[in-house]
């Protein structure tokens, strides 16, 4: 370790004032670099040319950044909305690798995994032995490949079994129901913005509206975001026309205008409940509702990231690039970088408590009961359907 820090610092002396004269030089230097690395402490030259990749990229923006195989593939995944594997979201605690959830439909699932249970070997190796991050790793593997898992499960026993990895479909929307039949009060979860989104939301509403949907309370808390294009055509099912966003770039070609389509628009009155983790595209939807007052806006201010990234793959490892190439802006010009999108109606908590989807009787994936009592922003969403306000809180 002493000798790392030796080289680093040496490295940085010799080349913190130095300024590249060209694409050579530049490789030229790098190769040094590489070459003096692996005669100095031994340090391979792959190794060292990915530190380096990484550190030059995430010095760009504080959203750019290099992707290992494993990162683009999982990226993708989202996008896309399905992967291969077992359908299990995992939370690795040290050593240990915790159950999350599952995946409704997902092989983990049919298998009868649930949440709590605990992971303890993949193929015959323990996170004891080779660490939670590790294990987790091994769960990957081709469609329709076998893994097997010794699980700790949640009722205190042990179990093994056999799984055979399969393509899941990952919804980004959940706990599709009607929260308030009475008042014709309808709720929606949003996880995430994905190609598969667009599909999801149009049966979603069609299924609420056969249940008598009135009005709508659409959750965004904890959206990190996902596609552009997704949170567009989101907002685009509840604006009837103008611009939704823009965005702007550096050189002119990432400068566009995204536009709502009367066709297919919903007119009922809708709450939008965002707080501090809804991000990214969640901001394109809470700056276009807010904008047109097309809803009322209900929790904390959001994230403030507004810029968009791309994926590039690079062609000489399987590896790729997420690189900023514009900022968005909100349909009457406000940047939303930094500053985020403010409620309409703000909801102070000491403590964060979001309602939580349950699966009830019949099967049909609702919010908890018990915990939606203790979610207060919704709770503040159900008082103002209830009480029949307008969207913009205009009565």
């Amino acid at each position: 370790q002493h000798g790392d820090e030796g080289f680093g610092g040496q490295h940085t002396r010799e080349m913190g004032g130095a300024t590249s004269t060209g694409d050579n030089h530049a490789q030229a230097t790098i190769s040094c670099l590489l070459s003096k690395a692996e005669q100095q402490i031994g340090l391979k030259s792959t190794a060292t040319m990915y530190e380096y990749i990484c550190g030059a990229v995430g010095l760009l923006d504080p959203y750019s950044g290099f992707l290992t195989e494993g990162e683009l593939s999982d990226m993708t995944s989202q996008i896309e909305g399905n992967f291969v594997g077992l359908g299990v979201e995992l939370r690795p605690q040290g050593q240990r690798l915790h159950v999350v959830s599952v995946i409704r439909g997902g092989p983990a699932a049919q298998a009868g995994i649930v949440g709590d249970d605990e992971i303890l070997e993949v193929d015959g190796v323990s996170t004891a032995s080779a660490g939670a991050d590790h294990v987790a790793d091994m769960l990957r593997g081709p469609e329709n490949s076998t893994v097997t898992l010794k699980l700790l499960r949640a009722n205190g026993e042990f179990a093994t079994m056999n799984i055979i990895r399969k393509r899941v479909e990952v919804p980004s929307i959940e706990a599709v129901h009607m929260i308030d039949p009475q008042h014709g009060i309808g709720f929606l979860r949003i996880t995430t913005f994905q190609k598969t989104t667009e599909e999801e939301l149009d049966r979603a509403l069609w299924n609420l509206q056969k249940q008598g949907m009135r009005s709508l309370i659409l959750d965004v808390r904890g959206n990190p975001g996902g596609l552009l294009e997704a949170s567009v055509k989101v907002a685009d099912r509840f604006i009837a026309d103008g611009l939704i966003v823009s965005t702007r770039g550096r050189n002119g070609i990432e400068n566009k205008n995204f536009s709502a389509h009367r066709a297919g628009t919903w007119p009922m009155p809708l709450y939008l409940l965002i707080d501090g983790d809804s991000a990214s595209a969640s901001e394109i939807l809470a700056g276009a509702i807010r904008d047109h007052q097309r809803g009322t806006l209900i929790g904390a201010n959001t994230y403030g990231k507004g810029s968009v990234q791309g994926l590039y793959n690079t062609e000489v490892v399987p590896s790729g690039l997420r690189l900023t190439v514009s900022k968005f802006y909100s349909p009457k010009g406000t940047p939303i970088a930094q500053l985020g999108v403010g409620p309409d109606v703000k909801v102070e908590l000491e403590e964060y408590s979001v309602a939580k989807p349950v699966i009830d009787p019949q099967g049909q994936e609702i919010l908890s009961p018990s915990s939606v009592e203790s979610d207060r922003v919704l709770q503040t969403a159900l008082d103002q359907a209830r009480a029949g306000h307008l969207p913009g809180g205009h009565r």
